[in-house]
């Protein structure tokens, strides 16, 4: 049976997205390794939080994907492009997976609220701990240098802990690429990374060349991982 890598990713202007394909290439690579892209856009509707723990439990469980956080006017006035064909993932897709590569926008440091809001529904999953043993890695894109290259993977990292799941960074495997220093370039030791700046920069051939790398590296460690528990 194949190893099934999930990369689950949030992308306002696309720059994640260009990741995540690369991310998708490099785990498919992998012999016996099924790659699939999906976009996470769900939001939880939080309304019925006053019904008390355990209904609010049961309730998470079945919460579906829903629409874009952000108003479609929003999005206008933001110039951001429209949704990829990339499936919409929901929280009980995950548990089909062995792995992931989780991708997502930075907001002062930190993931997109909109990747925040999907996680927020795997209440059900963290319940059971569904998730809890499967390895994952992190990717991301800051608006500048100094936007939260390291923060943002870091601070994401308490989502992968309550799961139970087993964080996977990249560390200085990439080699070469890890220490260059004439060009900017994105990533950490946490995971590949780009910068969008005021949105027309577009990832590098090194930085989508890490992409692959990341994705092919995780996706080893996945399949490793399942034929060891097997």
């Amino acid at each position: 049976m194949a190893t099934k890598v999930y990369i689950v990713y949030y992308s306002m202007y696309g720059h994640v997205e260009k990741l995540a394909e690369e991310i998708r290439k490099g785990a498919a690579s992998v012999e016996g390794v099924e790659a699939k892209l999906w976009q996470a856009v769900a939001a939880l509707d939080i309304s019925q939080r006053s019904i008390g723990f355990r209904p609010f439990i049961e309730y998470l469980k079945f919460q579906p994907s829903v629409p874009e956080t952000l108003p479609e006017e929003a999005l206008l006035k933001m110039s951001a492009p429209p949704k990829s064909g990339s499936p919409i993932i929901t929280p009980n897709d995950l548990t089909e997976a062995d792995g992931f590569v989780l991708g997502f926008p930075t907001r002062f440091g930190m993931m997109a609220a909109q990747f925040k809001a999907f996680l927020d529904a795997t209440g059900g999953l963290w319940r059971t701990q569904a998730l809890a043993g499967k390895p994952a890695g992190i990717f991301y894109s800051t608006g500048s240098q100094g936007g939260g290259q390291e923060t943002t993977a870091l601070t994401a990292i308490t989502q992968l802990v309550h799961h139970g799941m087993i964080f996977v960074p990249i560390g200085y495997t990439f080699g070469a690429g890890m220490f260059e220093m004439e060009k900017v370039k994105g990533g950490s030791p946490y995971g590949a990374g780009t910068f969008a700046g005021d949105g027309s920069r577009q990832p590098t051939q090194l930085e989508l060349e890490q992409a692959f790398h990341q994705g092919k590296y995780i996706a080893t460690i996945t399949k490793k991982l399942k034929v060891s528990t097997a």
